[in-house]
C-alpha cells in the first residue's frame, strides 16, 4: 500500500466538501476540552459516527468537533498518519497499517461490518463463486481493509491469487457506475453500494465476508491527541455510550438520519433497500477482551504480506483504559 497522505486542501479540492465546525450548546465546563477533528467514511461503515455527530450527544458532553468525510476508512487513516485528523473509524487491517506507519491507537470498537462487505458480480455474467473471478476485471479499493481481506484471505480460500484477476483500482462509491458501464466484471464493495447494485438489477452478491472475518471497526486516535487531551477522549467516549442505546431503542430514528445522508448525496435507493443494508451493521461500542487476539491474527497476515514492518506493541496500540474511564 502506498502510504501517501492526503492533505486537507487536496481532499477539499477533490470533493468540494467542507469541514463543518459544530458544537453549539456546549456546557461552560467544556471550555478546556479540545475540538476533535473527526474523520469518517461515507459508506455504511462511517454512518454510526455520522449519526453520533448528528445526534447532539457530543454537544451534551461539551465536545466540539470538525468533520472530515472521505470515501473509505483507509483514507481517514492516511490523514491521521499525516496528523490532519485526530479520530477516525476503520477496520482492523487499516488500523494495523496506521499503527505501523503513524503510531495510531485504538480507543474503542464501534461496530462489526463483516456482513456489509461483499463480492458483487455483474448480473449478466452469471458468476456463482469467487473462483469464477479468474481472468475477470475486479474493482477493488486498494489499501482498504476490505481490499486487503479479499486479496489476502478470501481469494486464496477459493484458489484465486492476486495474479489470477485484473485488479481495477477505484473508490467504493465509483464502483456501481463501473459495473453498470461494464468496465468491470465484479466489485469488492460495502453497503449501501452492494444493496443498490442488487436492487437495480446490476449485480448479484455472491458472498459476504462474515464467514471469514467479522471485521470489527475501531475508533482510532493519534497518539498526539490522546497524550495531550485525555479528558476530551473520555468525554468523547461517554457520548458514544450515550448514543449506543439509540441504535437499539430507536432504530427508526437512526435509520431516517442516515438514509437522508445518502439520498442527500443523490443516491436513489428505497427505504426498504437501505434498511436491509443498515441491518448488516452490528453497532456495539465497547472494548471487547478478544480484540487483541483478533488483531494479532490480522497482523500476522499483514506482516507476512509485507504490508506492515513489525508486530504491534499491544500496550501502545490498544488503549482500553479510556473506555474504562468513560464507563466508570
Amino acid at each position: 500500500m502506498t502510504n501517501r497522505t492526503i492533505t486537507r486542501r487536496h481532499y477539499l479540492a477533490a470533493t468540494g466538501a467542507s469541514a463543518l465546525a459544530l458544537g453549539l450548546g456546549a456546557e461552560p465546563a467544556s471550555a478546556q476540552l479540545a475540538t476533535v477533528r473527526q474523520g469518517y467514511q461515507t459508506n455504511i461503515w462511517g454512518m454510526p459516527t455520522y449519526y453520533l455527530m448528528r445526534s447532539g450527544a457530543l454537544e451534551k458532553r461539551g465536545v466540539k468537533f470538525q468533520e472530515f468525510a472521505v470515501p473509505s476508512g483507509n483514507l481517514t487513516m492516511q490523514q491521521m498518519v499525516g496528523r490532519q485528523v485526530d479520530l477516525g473509524t476503520y477496520a482492523g487491517q487499516s488500523f494495523l497499517i496506521g499503527h505501523d506507519k503513524g503510531g495510531l491507537v485504538a480507543i474503542a470498537l464501534i461496530e462489526y461490518v463483516g456482513k456489509t462487505a461483499q463480492v458483487v458480480t455483474r448480473k449478466d455474467l452469471n458468476l456463482k463463486s469467487v473462483a469464477d473471478l479468474k481472468g475477470k476485471k475486479v474493482a477493488n479499493q486498494v489499501g482498504s481493509s476490505v481490499g486487503n481481506v479479499f486479496v489476502d484471505t478470501i481469494g486464496p480460500k477459493f484458489g484465486v491469487r492476486k495474479s489470477d484477476f485484473q485488479e481495477v483500482r477505484m473508490n467504493v462509491n465509483d464502483m456501481i457506475a463501473a459495473m453498470a458501464a461494464k468496465t468491470v466484471d465484479a466489485m469488492v464493495n460495502v453497503e449501501p453500494y452492494n444493496a443498490i447494485a442488487v436492487a437495480d438489477g446490476i449485480g448479484d452478491s455472491i458472498i459476504d465476508f462474515s464467514g471469514f472475518d467479522r471485521m470489527p471497526v475501531l475508533m482510532a486516535a493519534t497518539p498526539d491527541f490522546v497524550a495531550k487531551h485525555p479528558e476530551t477522549v473520555v468525554a468523547y467516549l461517554k457520548a458514544w455510550q450515550d448514543v449506543a442505546a439509540e441504535f437499539k431503542s430507536n432504530p427508526t430514528k437512526v435509520a431516517d438520519v442516515i438514509y437522508s445522508f445518502f439520498t442527500g448525496k443523490g443516491y436513489k435507493l428505497s427505504k426498504d433497500t437501505f434498511q436491509k443494508a443498515l441491518a448488516r451493521v452490528e453497532v456495539s461500542p465497547g472494548f471487547p477482551g478478544d480484540l487483541q487476539k483478533y488483531l494479532q491474527g490480522e497482523a500476522e497476515i499483514l506482516l507476512r504480506e509485507k504490508k506492515i514492518d513489525a508486530m504491534p506493541d499491544w500496550k501502545k496500540a490498544l488503549r482500553p483504559d479510556f473506555w474504562a474511564k468513560a464507563s466508570s
